[in-house]
């Protein structure tokens, strides 16, 4: 039953393959040599297959987890470096048609506020998020074929992409929309898009259509197949995850490496990015009643091993994740944050009054982006509001060959750097702009390339001088 390279959903996510892959990796928990084995396998940083991730999440030696940790901050720094890349969430619209059982958007939900912006709203919402920093933003609707067409969401696209406010710009559209077909996600391609998002929710069949009763949510394959579509409609960064808690998280665990084998199988590219989600409560929704939730241990070594797994995917954390969370999984594997977060439809231009919640669910980190990148300097990172692979053409399988070859080093760490002196000459504080002065002179000079830092150090002084966007 199992075929990585088909594209019927229950044959590159086989059950019986799961539940095999979780009994073998019970049987192997204990194996001291079998995990060393497969830890020098992914110390070559070409990955691991799902069978062997899953040994290493159920190892509990306290000396082996220690050393797989280390592993995962090893390769983080190899791929990533100190940089983490800086988004937003936007909320285009609430309306939705599904009766998705975690998420307060659901059909039935009398008590939230139904809302959809237009597109003077979204330029007011976008103005508001350039005027904190962003560059970089991951638009959001529910799924409703009045409300929300195709239509509206590309329409609301060029609007972002046409406003200029200042020294503001949004320069990477990501999108994350509900399953489409080949054709949308070609007029989504053709749109500018970043990356296409869409998360798998719960990877277990008869799970997955309990918490989706009813809507075109609820057709499993055709929501599984969804970046299968994507490829052939010519978007080649897609991002998939799970939302931890609504299945058991190794099955899940499982099934997401699966996926990500898959995509690469099939298109010669996994996911550009995998994201991380816990459940959490908002409006109608409390976040206790279910019994798979996950502890901050496991959520921890979850992390690790994805990132030694895919070493070349990027992770991706939400405001869903208090400050504390969120510190410590930076170092095990994630390489994108969001900050200064709004879940509400219209929640960055104005503030909501609670009978007008709209929020999606609740933000854990409540910080500032300046806050956050005040943080992030503190604790040795560099905030980057980088887009530049994305309009130089390096996506898809061109993106991973630079990341596979180690040559994207040479690009990423100048364009963060450009655009952290960016973010601290048109918006931070005086505290943060001292913070990030240092950090640009510190890492300028670890530029192994002598050519490459002469030219971004002249950059540095013409965006002092007030020109922006230069990029590698």
């Amino acid at each position: 039953m199992y075929k990585i390279d088909s594209q019927k959903a229950e044959e590159f996510i086989c059950h019986e393959e799961i539940l095999d892959t979780l009994e073998y990796a019970q049987s192997k928990s204990q194996d001291k040599e079998l995990i060393r084995s497969i830890l020098e396998k992914a110390r070559l940083c070409k990955g691991l297959s799902h069978r062997e991730a899953a040994v290493l999440l159920e190892c509990n030696d306290p000396e082996l987890v220690e050393e797989i940790y280390r592993l995962a901050r090893e390769i983080k720094q190899k791929f990533y470096g100190n940089r983490i890349v800086m988004f937003a969430p936007l909320y285009l619209s609430n309306y939705c048609v599904n009766s998705c059982t975690y998420c307060p958007y659901h059909v039935k939900n009398k008590t939230i506020a139904r809302k959809k912006l237009t597109q003077e709203d979204i330029r007011r919402e976008v103005i508001a998020l350039q005027d904190m920093g962003h560059k970089r933003l991951a638009l959001e609707a529910g799924e409703d074929p009045i409300h929300n067409p195709i239509e509206y969401i590309l329409e609301s696209i060029k609007t972002i992409y046409s406003i200029k406010h200042k020294n503001g710009a949004i320069r990477r559209v990501n999108v994350n929309i509900a399953a489409t077909t080949i054709e949308n996600y070609r007029r989504l391609h053709e749109a500018g898009i970043g990356t296409y998002i869409l998360f798998q929710e719960t990877y277990h069949k008869e799970n997955y259509e309990k918490l989706h009763p009813r809507g075109p949510k609820s057709n499993y394959a055709y929501h599984t197949e969804a970046m299968d579509r994507a490829m052939q409609g010519g978007i080649d960064d897609v991002g998939i995850g799970v939302l931890f808690g609504l299945n058991t998280y190794r099955y899940d665990f499982v099934g997401l490496l699966m996926h990500a084998e898959h995509l690469e199988a099939t298109y010669g590219v996994g996911p550009h990015t995998i994201s991380v989600p816990r459940i959490c409560s908002a409006d109608d929704i409390d976040a206790s009643t279910f019994e798979n939730a996950i502890s901050d241990e496991i959520f921890q070594k979850i992390v690790a091993v994805i990132r030694i797994s895919v070493p070349y995917t990027g992770m991706i954390i939400s405001t869903r994740e208090s400050q504390r969370s969120r510190e410590k999984v930076l170092a095990l594997g994630v390489s994108q944050i969001s900050g200064g977060s709004r879940t509400s439809v219209g929640g960055y231009a104005t503030e909501e009054l609670p009978e007008e919640n709209s929020a999606q669910f609740d933000v854990s980190d409540h910080r500032s982006l300046d806050e956050i990148v005040a943080w992030l300097l503190k604790l040795g990172y560099i905030p980057s509001f980088c887009t530049a692979c994305y309009r130089e053409g390096r996506t898809g399988d061109r993106f991973m060959s630079l990341v596979k070859t180690g040559q994207i080093a040479n690009c990423c760490a100048p364009n963060a750097l450009m655009t952290l002196q960016e973010y601290l000459c048109d918006y931070a504080s005086p505290e943060t702009r001292r913070l990030a002065e240092d950090m640009i002179r510190k890492q300028m000079e670890e530029i192994p390339n002598p050519a490459i830092r002469k030219r971004a150090l002249e950059n540095l002084e013409r965006i002092a001088e007030g020109k922006r966007d230069f990029r590698f």
